[in-house]
């Protein structure tokens, strides 16, 4: 499984989310979108925003997300 997590330097909730996502040793990769703007363009190619967190499992766009999102996508993906 393959995580990007898009995120904005002191967001709370991308902070939550890699806080989640860390807990239950999944791994993922951090983009902030502030100190890169290449990931801001990234993120806006693959899902028409740049809100964080952004999430991209597999493909699979999460817009504006928190833990509680990704932990419900994960269980319907049989992850969790």
């Amino acid at each position: 499984m393959n995580i990007i997590i898009y995120t904005k330097t002191g967001c709370a909730w991308a902070i939550e989310a890699m806080d989640w996502l860390a807990k239950h040793k999944i791994p993922f990769a951090e983009r902030d979108m502030l100190k890169n703007p290449a990931y801001r363009e990234e993120v806006i190619k693959k899902s028409s925003q740049w809100m964080s967190p952004t999430l991209d499992i597999d493909g699979h766009i999460l817009p504006d997300s928190d833990a509680a999102q990704v932990e419900a996508y994960l269980k319907t993906k049989g992850i969790l």
